[in-house]
């Protein structure tokens, strides 16, 4: 039996969550398209978006292998089963749930949970969280990450996420984040691929291995 594919193997070489709120089914597949094309690898259709399971199940059937797809703002069971069932295997939350957590790593989903403090952050990993949002990301400053830094464990994926910018990364890189979940600034509701793209690029652009 195969093992599944880390959550780290689908951050690499671009360690960025597109986060597609407000995206609907009729033009998902054209956005998450360029978004591939442009190396990223995890795509997250939150909840609160205009028939979002519906936008999952068309996506997860022409997804290639080394894309993850799921849902944010999955705040129940009964959500988290759907976008399962719907092919999402990405479950993220805004919030810490140790019911969620658990039962995501129980069924073979991979949960990044929403988390403002440390004790929090210890939760989430002690109920089986493969990273950890950073949310809101204001909240977690890059001085309050570089601390946090000291004491969770190393290989813990840190993720900010919440006004995010190709110009805020590198703070939060030098504090010790992993990547990041880009939300209005990648994408907003009703943008045009060669938008998405573009705003995809720039954020490419200022990731420290892409430097010139």
């Amino acid at each position: 039996m195969t093992s599944a594919p880390s959550l780290a193997s689908y951050l690499s070489p671009i360690p960025l969550v597109a986060i597609l709120r407000g995206i609907q089914t009729h033009e998902c597949q054209a956005i998450v398209d360029v978004l591939y094309e442009s190396g990223l690898r995890c795509i997250e259709i939150p909840l609160n978006s205009p028939d979002a399971i519906r936008s999952i199940e068309v996506l997860a059937k022409t997804m290639p292998a080394d894309c993850l797809l799921g849902a944010g703002t999955v705040l129940t069971l009964g959500a988290l089963n759907d976008v399962a069932n719907a092919g999402g295997k990405l479950i993220v939350m805004p919030h810490c749930d140790p019911e969620l957590i658990t039962h995501s790593a129980a069924s073979g989903l991979y949960s990044i949970p929403g988390v403002a403090t440390v004790s929090e952050a210890f939760s989430a990993l002690k109920h089986g969280a493969n990273a950890l949002k950073l949310f809101p990301a204001d909240s977690v400053s890059p001085t309050a990450l570089k601390n946090w830094r000291t004491v969770l464990p190393k290989e813990t994926i840190c993720l900010p996420v919440g006004g995010i910018s190709p110009d805020n990364m590198d703070a939060y890189f030098q504090a010790g984040a992993n990547g990041f979940g880009l939300g209005a600034a990648l994408y907003q509701a009703g943008m045009s691929a060669e938008q998405v793209k573009y705003n995809a690029q720039r954020f490419i652009a200022n990731l420290p291995h892409t430097r010139n």
